[in-house]
């Protein structure tokens, strides 16, 4: 059984500004070394899927970069994560205009690969799952498709996808975004509980369906178009996954999976060394700590950390906290690079947390520059405020990837 992996770039990521002003939503960082395009990656490799695409748009320079240092397959094993980027052909000038759009203008690249099935992914979620159980339930049901389910409470459910189905798991029902109405009730899984099964945007196609699916229409997206055409012209069945799955769509919900990875028992674990998640190796040395009260913290490799307290944080590669500063509930994505004493900015600040500042509920990105003695808090700040120096996001403050702020200052 010959089986490819896709996966989608997404959109803008509108919802993730300013985290991906300057990156695709796949490449953003997340737990403090890895990049969130590695969790579908990784979760492909686990499952012996080896031939992988990875569909991408906008601001997918640094996406490429990192596809190219990271995944490399050796010549006996094979396997490959390939780049598809938008193109102009003869056939099409414009970008692409939904997932199925993409998936279609991309097929001829991926079907030189002769594959049987194809396993279609998003780029932008955070879960551990294998994927070759739900290949396996795909093929001893005979299914023309199969997509991935949540089971969800009904608060959750008007916002997404939901899925209704028989008692053989086939889907006979879909409607995108229903939203808490009489229909919803409609939707509700075969269950004793106020439960919904939503859509977690993983598909398994039979490559001819695919094709016959996206190559006899214009349609562009899966949730909106092709999936409610395919329940009544094809077999599609649910696969439930119970286990834990979370959308990085927004600043709030970034900032939330994160921090959650700090807690002792978390719900999601990179520490599952059965089903590794693959990231860059960087060489870098491993952190040092002059002096600080550290808790509840992911502290990636590289950092220096001299604060008084970093409580409740995530701290990404060479991160740099001054003497006396207190960092709490708080992303740091650190640095790309050292600056070995030289501070290459005409400002004069170095790259990192300077001294006695305050840091609570933000999210400082890559290689920003904050001076001694600066506060940084969204309380009592509006609701999408935006400056040169900040946004305000969903309650977190979200300072923009190398910002300079200047000593004393109070945000």
């Amino acid at each position: 059984m010959n089986v490819v992996g896709l996966i989608l770039g997404g959109g803008a990521g509108s919802r993730l500004q300013p985290l991906t002003a300057e990156r695709a939503k796949p490449a953003v960082p997340i737990a403090g070394k890895y990049r969130l395009v590695d969790i579908p990656i990784s979760n492909c490799i686990n499952s012996g899927i080896r031939n992988i695409f990875l569909l991408t748009q906008f601001n997918s320079v640094s996406l490429h970069q990192h596809i190219g240092n990271t995944y490399r397959f050796d010549q006996f094993s094979g396997g490959h994560v390939r780049i598809l980027a938008a193109e102009q052909t003869p056939d099409s000038a414009g970008w692409f205009q939904g997932t199925a759009d993409a998936v279609r203008r991309s097929m001829r690249y991926f079907r030189d690969e002769d594959p049987d099935l194809v396993v279609i992914l998003s780029g932008d979620q955070l879960y551990r799952m294998d994927l070759e159980e739900m290949i396996n339930e795909h093929l001893e049901r005979g299914a023309d498709l199969t997509i991935s389910t949540k089971p969800v409470a009904r608060e959750e459910a008007g916002a997404l996808g939901i899925m209704k189905t028989d008692k053989n798991g086939r889907i006979v029902r879909f409607a995108e975004k229903p939203g808490d109405s009489g229909l919803l009730d409609e939707l509700k899984a075969l269950r004793d509980d106020e439960t919904y099964l939503a859509s977690m945007g993983i598909y398994v196609f039979n490559m001819d369906v695919m094709r016959e699916l996206l190559c006899n229409c214009d349609d562009s997206d899966f949730g909106k178009h092709i999936i409610p055409g395919a329940i009544d012209n094809f077999k599609v069945y649910s696969y439930i996954f119970e286990d834990y799955w979370e959308d990085i769509g927004t600043i709030r919900s970034f900032w939330a999976a994160n921090l959650a990875l700090t807690e002792p028992l978390p719900q999601f674990s990179f520490y599952d060394m059965s089903k590794v998640i693959y990231t860059r190796m960087r060489y870098l040395p491993p952190s040092k700590i002059n002096q600080c009260n550290l808790s509840r913290c992911l502290l990636s490799d590289g950092c220096i950390i001299s604060g008084e307290r970093v409580d409740h944080c995530v701290v990404g590669l060479r991160a740099l906290v001054g003497e006396g500063s207190v960092v709490e509930d708080s992303i740091l994505m650190g640095a790309d690079f050292y600056e070995h004493g030289l501070v290459d900015d005409p400002s004069g600040i170095p790259i990192g947390i300077g001294k006695n500042c305050r840091v609570k509920n933000a999210i400082i990105d890559k290689n920003v520059r904050i001076g001694d003695g600066v506060t940084i808090s969204p309380e009592e700040k509006p609701e999408n405020e935006r400056t040169d120096l900040y946004w305000i996001r969903d309650g977190i403050m979200v300072i923009p990837k190398n910002t300079v702020i200047p000593s004393g200052t109070i945000l």
